[in-house]
């Protein structure tokens, strides 16, 4: 990745998402930190063109999409101090997709930050970008704890973690 990013904006299904939220770019795909993130340092990674689904994606655009996977989630594992992550994509509506455009969820984790280390996939699988989107059974962490959070914010985090690059 260059050091100015690429694009004035990125698409991430019907939302624009802002370059100063972006950490990450190849010609590919793009990485940017989370609006209302599940645990301290979820961020997602996309390919550039809109794609529904993985097996839509061309051979290239999925080889860069997982190297950019690989990449990501080392920075964010040693910034937010992680022994792991978990990695998730939800391919497809019927799959728990909640925006239309290929996404990768890396997550980073710490010992004791869910009760059940499982409960995680609950948290995923209730995730989405709209307020209104329906809360897994078991809140942690608490919703007021997953607000949104402001683009100066997220830009800052952001920025932490594009000087790894």
């Amino acid at each position: 990745m260059s050091s100015s990013l690429k694009a004035q904006s990125y698409s991430f299904g019907p939302f624009t998402i802002p370059p100063s939220t972006v950490f990450y770019e190849t010609s590919l795909t793009f990485a940017f930190v989370n609006l209302r993130p599940i645990v301290p340092g979820h961020v997602l990674i996309c390919p550039k063109r809109p794609s529904l689904l993985l097996k839509d994606l061309s051979s290239s655009e999925y080889s860069d999409l997982w190297a950019t996977v690989r990449a990501v989630q080392a920075v964010v594992e040693e910034s937010k101090g992680a022994g792991g992550s978990n990695v998730a994509v939800q391919d497809g509506p019927e799959a728990g997709q909640s925006v239309k455009h290929v996404h990768v969820h890396v997550l980073p984790r710490v010992g004791g930050d869910f009760e059940r280390n499982d409960d995680i996939y609950e948290e995923i699988e209730g995730w989405g970008p709209w307020k209104n989107t329906n809360q897994p059974k078991i809140q942690v962490p608490d919703d007021a704890d997953r607000s949104e959070r402001t683009l100066e914010i997220m830009g800052e985090e952001a920025e932490s973690y594009r000087s790894k690059f």
